[in-house]
């Protein structure tokens, strides 16, 4: 069996914390050569050379790649495909955009969001917002897979594996890379924290959310928040986490005010260790947290920030 798996790259820059976990979980498939598809790509190529686990790596550098365009990747990923049985990517917001693309050119069933790969046709994915686990068995003679990363640890950087420059076709015009519109932080990125402190509505305002920053600030911890939240403008989208924002696995998840419905739930449940604080001690987060206080939050989280 061969698998070929995308690369996660954004600006240029491979994510070999994406790239390194979802290498993790498809080596049991068979042996894996990394895709990586960009404009001048050498770069990215070399930093995922020394993932341990990869047969060899194919280097697509093409400006019609540059920014993440689906539609001419998907091109050259199907034009590659003849060599392959499973055609892999970590599910990032890129991979969500390509692989449809790729599984209906190849007239495929795309399996997302994949947590567990029993055999080469049988997978594991989350349905019902995490609460049960469907086994999905796939007859397909090309297999495409989108994998939820946060529950795998990623491949160590002791390889030291071949690179190959390949050739791209051009672009089929459909679509044009107009501008990202990327916000800058200092934080660690919310998908791949050691620690994320996370706030819900019982936050109660934008500005009120500083205390939340402050605890992320010692604890050198990006800032999630519930989906309430983000409704409610106390924090931008892209610090959403759950079943239509983010996916997170931390080691430490801290949830201030956060009543835990399971659309919640379904994004952060794997963290290794879940602490919650909530004035409600019938609050459905308690079910699921390792430690509890049941308190206010605008008074024990800036005491556990003095205390840090």
């Amino acid at each position: 069996m061969a698998v070929l798996l995308l690369a996660e790259i954004v600006g240029g820059e491979i994510s070999i914390d994406q790239t390194g976990k979802a290498l993790t979980a498809v080596q049991k498939l068979g042996d894996v050569t990394l895709l990586c598809a960009s404009a001048d790509c050498s770069k990215a190529a070399a930093a995922a050379s020394k993932l341990e686990g990869i047969k060899n790596i194919l280097c697509a550098d093409s400006p019609f790649l540059q920014n993440g365009l689906a539609e001419p990747t998907a091109d050259l990923i199907v034009s590659l495909a003849a060599d392959y049985e499973h055609i892999a990517a970590p599910a990032t917001s890129n991979a969500k955009n390509i692989l449809p693309r790729v599984a209906a050119l190849l007239d495929s069933m795309v399996i997302t969001d994949v947590t567990g790969i029993i055999d080469a046709e049988t997978f594991e994915r989350p349905i019902y917002a995490g609460n049960a686990i469907q086994t999905v068995k796939s007859s397909d003679a090309k297999k495409v897979v989108s994998i939820r990363t946060a529950g795998f640890d990623a491949a160590l950087e002791t390889g030291n594996a071949s690179i190959e420059s390949i050739s791209a076709s051009g672009n089929s015009n459909l679509s044009e890379w107009v501008e990202d519109k990327v916000q800058t932080s200092d934080r660690p990125e919310l998908t791949s924290a050691e620690i994320v402190v996370s706030g819900g509505r019982g936050v109660g305002s934008e500005e009120s959310f500083a205390i939340i920053e402050t605890l992320a600030d010692k604890l050198n911890a990006a800032v999630g928040a519930s989906r309430a939240a983000v409704d409610s403008g106390y924090a931008p989208n892209d610090w959403q986490v759950g079943q239509t924002g983010k996916v997170v696995a931390p080691s430490l998840y801290i949830a201030c005010g956060i009543s835990g419905a399971i659309q919640h739930l379904a994004g952060m449940k794997d963290s290794k260790i879940i602490v919650a604080i909530n004035k409600d001690e019938e609050a459905p987060i308690f079910q699921v947290a390792d430690y509890g206080l049941v308190a206010d939050l605008f008074d024990a989280v800036p005491e556990l920030s003095d205390a840090l």
